[in-house]
């Protein structure tokens, strides 16, 4: 299929998968006339990438973490994709880790700004002063 099928099929934009083969995630044929042709396996391809986009993951991690799908029977490809998915899983964790202190100090701005809310609300009106 073409690169214009593929986008059309997987939702992902024609700019998207170029830069995807760029990147060395996504492969494709090309035709005497230059154009991309791509295999049925594209899309699957292509919603997997996405999912790991989605996840947070970089098209460099991305692309350490791919041959374990493309090469499942070599050990090495095993160990070393292991390796790039547990240092990614660190990463993800640390994330975590600093969205929850984020949140955790806004939690506390929210409760000021809710008692000052509360003062002024309770506060008697400032008597006009007639000049």
């Amino acid at each position: 299929m073409r690169i214009g099928e593929l986008s059309r099929r997987t939702g992902v934009s024609a700019r998207s998968l170029r830069y995807y083969e760029d990147q060395g995630l996504l492969t494709s044929s090309r035709s005497d006339a230059g154009q991309r042709h791509y295999s049925d396996a594209a899309v699957q391809r292509v919603s997997l990438i996405r999912q790991l986009f989605d996840a947070g993951m970089s098209s460099r991690v991305i692309a350490s973490v791919l041959p374990c799908v493309d090469v499942p029977g070599d050990l090495g490809v095993a160990e070393e994709t292991f390796t790039a998915m547990m240092r990614e899983r660190d990463r993800i964790d640390a994330d975590i880790a600093h969205l929850i202190e984020t949140r955790d100090a806004l939690d506390v701005l929210i409760r000021a700004n809710s008692r000052h809310r509360a003062e002024l609300s309770t506060a008697p009106e400032p008597v006009a002063q007639s000049a």
